[in-house]
């Protein structure tokens, strides 16, 4: 077992079975050393967007529920991230980048704050590796009224 796959078993974590795409692109792309993730929106374990996920930070949803949202799409982007390794996430040299998106109501100003939770969940599980560079965003909508989506690139050995 890597050091990735022991931190998520103390942190209690489990990766769930990648989400299909649903559209037209594929959920990732290794070129040369660079694994890129499409983005990931906040599933749960079982597959599908829970309600208290679903809509705009500062309108229908609140910080709490915007960070464990974060924290999902991070864990989605692990669970792609393996899959695309051939089960092996510790190939992953360094998280490079990652992209927020958030749904957010118009007067909301808190986004970097709500994208903490995928930024702090690749500084848990990777450590020092984890540690990126970022953006974040609001959006008007995103796929599946979800509140938050994440796309990720990884330096890989």
């Amino acid at each position: 077992m890597n050091a990735a796959d022991t931190r998520l078993a103390e942190l209690g974590i489990t990766l769930p079975s990648p989400a299909a795409p649903i559209a037209n692109y594929v959920p990732y792309v290794i070129t040369g050393n660079l694994l890129i993730i499409s983005g990931q929106i906040c599933f749960g374990l079982d597959g599908k967007l829970s309600d208290k996920h679903k809509g705009k930070l500062g309108a229908e949803i609140f910080n709490e529920a915007g960070l464990e949202a974060a924290r999902l799409c991070a864990i989605n982007v692990l669970a792609q991230a393996k899959a695309a390794l051939g089960g092996d996430l510790g190939r992953i040299v360094r998280c490079v980048r990652l992209g927020g998106f958030i749904n957010a109501a118009p007067h909301f100003a808190a986004l970097p704050a709500i994208m903490n939770g995928a930024s702090d969940l690749m500084v848990e599980v990777l450590g020092d590796k984890g540690r990126h560079a970022r953006s974040t965003v609001g959006v008007a909508e995103l796929p599946a009224d979800a509140a938050v989506e994440v796309e990720a690139m990884f330096e890989i050995a």
